[in-house]
């Protein structure tokens, strides 16, 4: 099993999620993030933490997780990809990482029967 986070641009989440359930994948979690990379963005203030104006420059993102299959992966990345992609500095990034087991709650059940 493999888990894909991606951060996007978050008017792309819908068409992603969209696109996702038809290639089969059957859960994720969406977060709303911000964030800074190539694209810069601008300053922020964050009183509540460092009563001072942040030197970093954030911009709203969302966060997509799933667990899928290790045989989706390369199918679920190409379907991320081709909704997501703007051609535009910050379209958003990928990262995978083996997952070594998953656990059900409700029915014990582990591994992909768990996904």
């Amino acid at each position: 099993m493999t888990k894909i986070e991606c951060i996007l641009q978050p008017n792309k989440v819908r068409e992603v999620k969209d696109c996702l359930g038809k290639i089969g994948v059957k859960g994720m979690t969406v977060t709303e993030a911000i964030g800074c990379g190539l694209q810069k963005g601008h300053a922020d203030m964050d009183l509540e933490v460092f009563e001072n104006e942040l030197d970093i420059a954030l911009l709203p993102k969302t966060k997509i997780e799933m667990v899928v299959a290790d045989a989706m992966v390369d199918n679920v990345i190409d379907t991320i990809i081709k909704a997501a992609r703007t051609g535009k500095v910050g379209d958003g990034k990928i990262f995978t990482y083996h997952i070594k087991d998953a656990i059900r709650i409700r029915t014990g059940e582990t591994g992909e029967k768990a996904i």
